[in-house]
């Protein structure tokens, strides 16, 4: 394997200009007369995920399931029912023949039931997969002592993975839920995009979120399904806990699955079940373009979930406005028009990512150490963009904006302004495109920068900074995935030199990744 990284926050174009040029000026990710429809399918995990649901179901965007073909089905799940009675009132709202609202409220366990379950965990895993090594001296990897939160509370990524985990493989109400969404994705007469939602730097979202893919997708879907990964990014306005570290090892998970090189040097310790979830990429969606602005966390929230669904257009100045901008903007993006858009961008991902040499349509790309996509919503184009929660400039094959709103609004200067500030932020092979669609309401604008990677981000190395200071036991509860293989990813293995996953079950695990390229700080040209 070769791991290179190019220091710095800039990197060259990774498609060729005749590719990018196709997509500028003849438009070949656009959805022709042959395409669609596209049914929608979402998973909201945790508040985050939830709250995208709940405005999609409450406040539908322009064009939701306006073509009879299409269906929609979505399963929000929590640990407690706080963030989810909001969705069972509203889901009356869309037809009930085609579509599918529901939730999952994962049971806060006693510790009795919570070690009960995960003291089986070897039997739950062998059974999954023959692959998996039997460890005798496997014990649960939470501490017996560790305190257990009330609903509504915050819960610590590797104890939300263990609730999610002992409810999953006992076949209870989460195991149960997914294989009816499962069934309902497969039944779909239009072609079905599957979103799963979460919070970046949360628990809960965050924690489940590694294993609850890896089943959708791997097993239950059998990997024939576009599999979206959608994560909001942290804001400047979020809680403390979001800032404590977390994001360091939750950021580094997502990259071992997605980062095809990285993702090969798990399989080939754990094999194929670990294989990349997200089929069709993974959007991270920042908040402080809109937070800098209003001041308003839940605002931001509100417009990317409905921008996701609809957008929120007022500035109300507190940390709430935030959140709520953002979820409205994040629904609205994802299911208008019966979710065009969303293909679309889908569309050209593909197409950035394939080499030349073998592109077709039906082909899946693979992701490379710039798997990340920002998707900015929410935002009003009249303000400045901002870093796009970037730590600096980045260079990136190519940028695109949808405009909408009544026709008199879709300028040739509201076009122009959002170019330039894009480029302020984003340095692009060709100019970024600007793509107007007439609606009714205001207008409203999303930003598609593919291709940066997990070291552009702002959040990175304070993240790490964070991270370093704690001390062990504090490390472990913000890691999820892999614990229950007695693996400690963002440690360094202690069984060869150099690699990274640290054994915490007194066996010889690891991970066949570099542990600088985990923490990123590797050398160009690495190999190994």
């Amino acid at each position: 394997m070769v791991y290179e990284h190019e220091h710095g926050h800039e990197h060259g174009p990774v498609g060729d200009l005749s590719r990018i040029e196709a997509i500028r000026d003849r438009g070949v990710h656009r959805a022709g007369e042959h395409e669609g429809p596209f049914s929608l399918h979402v998973v909201g995990l945790g508040k985050a995920g939830a709250n995208v649901i709940e405005r999609l179901v409450s406040d539908p965007p322009e064009g939701f399931l306006s073509d009879p073909r299409t269906s929609f089905s979505a399963l929000a799940i929590d640990i407690g029912d706080q963030e989810l009675r909001p969705i069972r009132e509203s889901a009356g709202r869309l037809p009930a023949d085609r579509a599918q609202v529901r939730t999952v409220a994962l049971p806060i366990l006693d510790r009795a039931s919570l070690f009960g379950g995960l003291r089986r965990y070897r039997e739950f895993l062998k059974m999954e997969y023959p692959r998996y090594y039997w460890n005798p001296n496997y014990e649960p990897w939470l501490p017996s002592d560790i305190p257990l939160p009330a609903a509504g509370e915050h819960f610590p990524r590797a104890l939300a993975k263990a609730i999610y985990g002992v409810e999953y493989y006992q076949g209870r109400a989460v195991a149960e839920e997914l294989d009816a969404f499962a069934r309902r994705v497969a039944a779909s007469e239009a072609m079905p995009i599957v979103c799963v939602i979460f919070g970046l730097a949360g628990g809960t979202g965050s924690g489940i979120v590694v294993e609850l893919a890896r089943h959708l997708s791997n097993i239950k879907l059998g990997r024939r399904a576009w599999v979206l990964g959608v994560g909001i990014l942290p804001c400047e306005g979020d809680p403390d806990y979001t800032r404590d570290g977390v994001f360091f090892p939750a950021i580094n998970e997502l990259d071992c699955m997605v980062d095809a090189e990285k993702n090969k040097g798990v399989m080939a310790v754990w094999g194929d079940l670990y294989k990349n979830p997200f089929t069709a990429g993974f959007f991270a969606v920042p908040q402080n373009v809109v937070y800098d602005h209003t001041g308003d966390l839940a605002a931001t929230h509100e417009r990317i979930d409905a921008g996701l669904a609809a957008f929120v257009y007022d500035h109300t100045g507190d940390l709430a406005a935030t959140h709520e901008r953002i979820d409205a903007g994040l629904a609205a993006f994802l299911a208008r028009d019966n979710s065009t858009h969303l293909y679309e961008t889908l569309k050209l991902l593909n197409w950035l990512n394939v080499p030349a040499d073998r592109w077709h349509p039906a082909v899946r790309a693979e992701q490379g150490e710039r798997w990340l996509n920002l998707l900015a919503v929410g935002f009003d184009d009249a303000q400045p963009l901002g870093g796009l929660d970037l730590a600096g400039p980045v260079s990136s094959d190519y940028a695109e904006a949808r405009l909408f709103g009544p026709a008199e609004t879709l300028t040739e200067q509201r076009a122009a302004r959002v170019r330039e500030e894009t480029a302020k932020t984003v340095k692009t092979a060709v100019e970024p495109g600007a793509l107007t669609f007439p609606s009714t309401g205001q207008a409203e604008t999303t930003l598609f920068v593919p291709h940066v990677s997990k070291l552009d981000l702002a959040a990175f190395v304070p993240a790490r900074e964070a991270y370093d200071r704690l001390d062990w036991d504090e490390k472990l509860l913000r890691h999820s995935w892999l614990l229950d293989l007695g693996v400690l990813l963002c440690e360094p293995s202690t069984r060869f030199e150099g690699m990274g996953g640290e054994c915490i079950l007194g066996c010889a695990c690891w991970v066949v990744v570099p542990h600088a390229a985990i923490r990123g700080e590797i050398n160009p040209a690495v190999r190994v």
